[in-house]
């Protein structure tokens, strides 16, 4: 999936599609990126779930929250979810379902994990980082599939979160399946455990967060292309799948270094989500390479 030459504009939401009862889902939402989407979302009037792994987090996030935001606030809640943890997923899923019902609008993929320096090429935790960036997305969008709002004139939304471009040619055949994907990733876990991955071809910068959002990258493809095979009740669940990488975001994951702040990534992220069906890609791969993509980005 290459990176589009082009970044939507925020021009194209001013036809306000959604209202007080859209409910967007934001992971790992108690800091960086994930808590400057859940706070763009709720300024313009989204209701936003802020999910965390950590129960205290969470709730620090939401209070930060409610101090920057006033009474925007309101529209926000927290739930907690690790997405490495497929029981926390579960429970998850049957809080959401406990408090909205089938209603959600848009998931945003943010939460995920890196154990490496930004001048360090460890896997020694590529278990883990695949756990959390591959399997917890996949894992969290087959739970929530039967709580997206389906009718005929809504777009169920995911964005997956991503950085890295390298090795796409390797996933680029328009006829991947899911099970394809999962081999991969399996080969380069049996790779690390083999002491076979560098000569195997994997990414050589931040090998296992590559590979994972690589993997990510290739399963959002499949899954657009495959989105009429959904259907929920007598409806089909349309879906519009895009992944965004944020470039170098100044974050606790870069050490606060970068071109660009987490609002301004924000800002792109929301945009993305809240394009109106008619101008809403699907299966794309958007890519914030430099500041000038910041320049339209204000909802």
């Amino acid at each position: 999936m290459e990176p589009e030459h082009y970044f939507p504009s925020a021009a194209l939401c001013s036809t306000r599609w959604w209202s007080k009862e859209t409910v967007a889902v934001v992971t790992g939402g108690n800091k960086g990126i994930g808590f400057a989407v859940v706070k763009r979302l709720a300024e313009v009037g989204v209701n936003v779930v802020l999910t965390a792994r950590d129960k205290q987090k969470g709730e620090g996030a939401l209070k930060r929250l409610r101090e920057q935001l006033g009474v925007a606030a309101s529209q926000i809640h927290f739930l907690l979810l690790d997405v490495s943890d497929p029981n926390s997923i579960k429970t998850f899923a049957s809080s959401f379902k406990a408090k909205f019902g089938p209603t959600l609008d848009i998931l945003v993929n943010n939460a995920g994990v890196s154990f490496n320096e930004l001048d360090e090429n460890s896997v020694g935790h590529a278990e883990c980082v695949i756990k959390t960036n591959f399997y917890g997305p996949k894992f969290v969008i087959e739970a929530l599939l039967p709580l997206f709002r389906s009718s005929s004139s809504s777009v169920t939304r995911i964005l997956n979160k991503m950085r890295n471009e390298e090795m796409k040619k390797c996933l680029e055949n328009e006829e991947l399946k899911e099970e394809e994907i999962e081999e991969m990733v399996k080969k380069f876990l049996r790779d690390v455990k083999n002491g076979t991955w560098k000569s195997e071809g994997w990414p050589s910068y931040w090998t296992d967060y590559a590979v994972s959002k690589l993997a990510l990258n290739a399963y959002s493809k499949v899954l657009a292309k495959n989105n009429n095979n959904y259907k929920l009740g007598s409806n089909n669940l349309k879906m519009s799948v895009n992944c965004f990488c944020p470039g170098f975001t100044k974050t606790s994951m870069t050490k606060g270094k970068g071109t660009h702040t987490a609002d301004q990534a924000a800002s792109l992220a929301a945009t993305l989500v809240l394009l109106p069906s008619h101008h809403l890609p699907t299966g794309k791969f958007f890519l914030l390479r430099n500041t000038n993509n910041l320049a339209n980005s204000k909802l």
